[in-house]
């Protein structure tokens, strides 16, 4: 049985079968190692002081961290070019190519929409052909909205804790794992809650998805 969601411009099929929705941003790509390749190249660099990254872009001219506003325009323009930049994290086109055989698996990104042309390039470049939805609005209630009412397992993987705890709230089955490819800002991140397992890489994720389907 084949069950159909539309979430914005995408239009997404999902089997009889668990779900996994995996944000995309260091979880699927690289985004904080090559943001800072990006930012070098263009006079900046992005300093792991605290877990966030405005006040950590830094001038390296000047030394002074960017104003919100260029941070913004350079966090745009590093979108726009991010074919040029981005990689697929260590082990996930494996895992999620594993996975594929037992789950629907499904990109939920946390991006200006109107970026989706190219990562949806990007992503098909590396063999990551499964249904990417970009979006700014919170993830809880689209997570809720894609998985509808199936009493099958639920999976969502972010490097965000808001967002995992999010899912939580509007799909209290969820199964919510956290995971950060740059291990020094993970090293600064709050603990993600007792409702959630943080993953150490994408082999561990696969264990924590399998043991959680009973696979």
């Amino acid at each position: 049985m084949t069950t159909q969601a539309t979430v914005g411009h995408t239009q997404i099929a999902l089997e009889d079968k668990p779900l996994v929705v995996c944000d995309v941003d260091e979880v699927v790509l690289e985004f904080l190692t090559p943001l800072n390749a990006f930012l070098n190249a263009n006079g900046y660099e992005l300093l792991p002081r605290s877990f966030r990254l405005t006040g950590n872009i830094i001038a390296l001219d000047s030394g002074e961290a960017a104003e919100n506003d260029a941070c913004r325009e350079l966090l745009e323009r590093f979108f726009s070019e991010q074919l040029d930049w981005q990689t697929p994290t260590t082990d996930v086109e494996t895992v999620l190519s594993s996975l594929s055989e037992l789950a629907d698996i499904v990109f939920l990104s946390a991006m200006p929409p109107h970026h989706y042309d190219i990562r949806r390039t990007l992503l098909d470049r590396h063999g990551l052909t499964y249904p990417l939805v970009a979006t700014n609005a919170e993830k809880g209630p689209l997570i809720r909205e894609i998985h509808g009412e199936r009493e099958l397992p639920l999976i969502f993987i972010d490097d965000m804790i808001y967002n995992l705890h999010s899912a939580k709230k509007h799909a209290p089955t969820t199964q919510a794992i956290y995971y950060m490819s740059n291990a020094q800002f993970r090293s600064m991140a709050p603990h993600p809650g007792d409702d959630v397992i943080e993953a150490e890489d994408w082999p561990h994720i696969e264990q924590i998805i399998r043991a959680h389907m009973g696979a």
